[in-house]
């Protein structure tokens, strides 16, 4: 007789309960392999020149912004800034014949910055809802901002155009289609576009943003963050002029004489004028 201590013996598994246990078993293998076939398609964002920093020899700057995305997706890259209060001077004929100001617009929910590239045609690849959603395009950006006094629609789409033109003149909007590049390497999709950035831009923090794109909607979106700050003498004197108005003035007029004597000098030792 056996001891009572003895293990009993295991069943052995029938032909059923062996296939149902191969059959998890390669779920479960397919699963592992979708995730991380998903996790390697995920939008990435990186911009190579994220810290952008104005000097005396400062002109405006480049921003490379590059990236991997799942392979067949369009992309959208919009760069910007918060949206903030901006205030314009109305301009208009007095008696019919002289130029003045006449007034003050006010625009709200407009970014200082406001630049778009992509893969295509952007009405090609993206419905008006998701444009008007993410606001991508002028027209979507017209349709939540808010100016101040308008007397109508057709007022505000005026100089709604109007602020869309003086903000593309000042290099600070622009939109370019079909200027990001993209090539495949081991079944992903990678992205580039070399973006300029105006000195216009005054510091403070931007973001970039990428949509990926099919069937005209937004399916994942990724984003990184650009710093344009003020250095050196620069910083020093903008400081200045925030925090001691009187001293900066008057360090102002001081280099304004050095400057027209200097020139001065350089004048008589020419000969002057004849």
């Amino acid at each position: 007789m056996e001891s009572l201590n003895s293990k009993k013996r295991e069943r052995p598994y029938t032909r059923t309960e062996k296939k149902i246990k191969f059959i998890l078993m390669t779920v479960c293998v397919a699963l592992v392999f979708l995730m991380s076939g998903m996790a390697s398609a995920a939008l990435t964002v990186t911009a190579n020149h994220d810290h952008i920093k104005i000097d005396f020899f400062y002109h405006g700057s480049t921003v490379s912004i590059r990236g991997v995305s799942d392979p067949g997706t369009d992309l959208i890259i919009k760069i910007t800034a918060p949206s903030s209060h901006q205030l314009f001077r109305q301009k208009g004929k007095v008696a019919g014949l002289l130029w003045m100001n006449v007034g003050e617009l006010k625009f709200d929910n407009v970014p200082l910055l406001y630049s778009l590239h992509s893969t295509k045609k952007i009405s090609d690849i993206l419905s008006n809802e998701e444009r008007d959603k993410y606001q991508i395009g002028y027209d979507s950006m017209g349709k939540q901002a808010e100016i101040q006094p308008v007397a109508n629609e057709a007022d505000k789409n005026k100089w709604f155009n109007e602020f869309i033109k003086y903000q593309k003149d000042s290099k600070l909007y622009a939109e370019s289609e079909g200027d990001v590049s993209l090539t495949r390497n081991a079944g992903e999709q990678y992205y580039y576009v070399l973006s300029p950035w105006p000195y216009q831009a005054t510091p403070g923090e931007y973001t970039v943003t990428v949509y990926a794109i099919k069937d005209k909607k937004v399916v994942e979106t990724s984003a990184t963050k650009v710093w344009v700050e003020q250095v050196g003498l620069v910083k020093s004197f903008a400081e200045m002029a925030k925090n001691s108005a009187a001293l900066y003035g008057a360090i102002s007029i001081i280099a304004a004489l050095a400057a027209g004597f200097g020139v001065g000098i350089i004048f008589r030792r020419g000969g002057g004028a004849h």
